[in-house]
């Protein structure tokens, strides 16, 4: 095919770039979460130059992970799906290219600024106020773009991905632009128009979010379409999706308080935060069976379907993880948790648990997808992926939770009078052996990562030429694709 007809094929363009980036700034930001992990164990590492510092390079690996790769990821996904359940191309090919390049921007501006120590430092707003307004404007237009489309579908239903997308998309504006309020003193820095509690509050209302909505909503988008299309079976239960959508939106957005127990906010500000917290486990698992059972009648799939092993066992890291937020936040196990590896562990098996295996699944469908192919490059190397991945998961998150639990239970021990029982260099020691785990579990997820790139390169080269995907199912019999 030598020329497309846009009025029949849907802006696969877009969605092939972000896929693409989705696996390389994957592959960025868990090396700089390898190189940091490697710090901790070997501080030399750090080589004392202070651009390559632990502090400076920490932002980074979050920016990366987060809003580079589980951001492209989110962006690639969401305009993939739009269009397919829609029946619409999207809503302008201009706009698409705009939101794609601009936020590629805003990542390699973030990639040049933070270790440069240019921030405002404050978590999921670390990125200083011009790089803010940037971000602002591209994620209006891409709201723009998504609402668009969705207002020019040609079917009267909108699929609940679609739902959990545009929650995603409001929340994270919301998110970006509140959290980021600041009175500018030079072009690199800034001051927060909050101070003192009022500041942390915000922080962590709308912070929260990046948790909520980034991480939680726009990837139910995913684990809504992916999964059923993927096992070839309907959604388990329409009505649950329904009730999963509305009691998270009315819920997460509460629970920020729980980052902030034994402060200076109100003590019952932090109890708002606990209880919404402990309710938010209902409707996770609710979701999480929602996707599970989707496979009913088709579990047998799993022995020969790699891809289908990514996006279910991502969903068991989903329940898994919302399990141990809600606990973490009950104020006697905070106690115990905060400020210890036990959170790191726990973040740590909702991002490369749930995150990366529902992203990674996503993508080994939508790459052959998006160049006209049926399949990737080699199905085996994708299930080597999985195990690779699954072992490095495991051993990550389970050192920390050792290394946290031990860290808790020694900072609070006393001796009969009073006196604490270890000094803080002893909880170094007792940590130091957990943070080589740590970083094998993260050497193997980047090792993953990097077969993820072979393959996907191997799958492009056997793309033949220009592919234009078919629009309307009506005009499916006609079309090429």
């Amino acid at each position: 095919m030598t020329s497309i007809d846009k009025s029949t094929t849907y802006n696969d363009k877009v969605v092939k770039q972000f896929t693409v980036m989705t696996v390389i700034w994957g592959i960025v930001g868990m090396l700089v979460g390898v190189i940091i992990a490697s710090q901790l164990y070997w501080p030399s590492l750090n080589f004392g130059i202070e651009w390559l510092s632990f502090g400076r390079l920490r932002p980074l690996h979050t920016n990366a992970v987060i809003f580079a790769f589980g951001g492209c990821a989110l962006f690639g996904t969401s305009l993939f799906v739009v269009q397919r359940t829609c029946h619409v191309r999207l809503l302008s090919d201009k706009l698409a290219s705009f939101v794609f390049w601009g936020y590629q921007a805003v990542i390699v501006l973030a990639a040049i600024t933070l270790p440069l120590g240019l921030t405002q430092g404050k978590e999921y707003a670390e990125l200083i106020w011009p790089i803010d307004i940037l971000l602002a404007v591209v994620w209006v237009s891409y709201a723009v773009l998504f609402f668009g489309t969705i207002m020019q579908r040609k079917v009267p239903h909108i699929y609940v991905a679609n739902w959990f997308y545009g929650a995603f998309i409001i929340t994270v504006a919301v998110l970006h632009i509140v959290n980021s309020l600041a009175i500018p003193t030079s072009l690199t820095h800034s001051y927060p128009i909050y101070s003192g509690a009022v500041d942390a509050m915000v922080q962590w209302w709308y912070g929260h979010n990046a948790v909520g909505f980034f991480l939680t909503a726009g990837f139910l988008g995913m684990m809504y379409y992916f999964v059923p299309r993927q096992a070839g079976r309907p959604m388990y239960s329409y009505r649950l999706s329904i009730v999963h959508f509305w009691a998270l939106i009315a819920i997460y957005m509460w629970a920020g308080p729980h980052h902030l127990h034994y402060t200076a906010i109100p003590d019952w500000a932090q109890s708002v935060g606990m209880a919404f917290s402990i309710i938010l486990l209902a409707p996770s698992w609710g979701g999480m069976i929602n996707g599970m059972m989707t496979l009913s009648g088709a579990w047998h799939k799993l022995r020969t379907d790699p891809i289908l092993k990514f996006l279910i066992v991502s969903l068991s890291f989903y329940g898994m993880s919302t399990f141990e937020g809600p606990m973490m936040s009950i104020k006697t196990v905070n106690a115990l948790s905060h400020y210890t590896d036990w959170t790191i562990g726990h973040v740590h098996s909702g991002a490369l648990g749930w995150v990366a295996m529902i992203t990674i699944g996503s993508c080994y469908m939508l790459i052959p997808r998006v160049v006209g192919l049926k399949e990737m490059f080699s199905t085996k190397l994708i299930d080597t992926h999985f195990w690779i991945h699954t072992i490095g998961v495991v051993l990550y998150t389970v050192s920390m939770w050792i290394s946290g639990i031990g860290q808790g239970l020694m900072s609070r021990a006393a001796n009969p009078d009073g006196t604490l029982q270890y000094a803080f260099v002893e909880i170094v020691k007792f940590t130091y052996p957990y943070y080589l785990v740590r970083l094998l579990g993260g050497l193997l997820v980047l090792f993953g990562m990097l077969l993820m790139l072979y393959n996907m390169i191997k799958t492009l080269q056997q793309a033949k030429g220009e592919f234009a995907a078919p629009l309307v199912p009506v005009a499916t019999e006609h079309a090429h694709g």
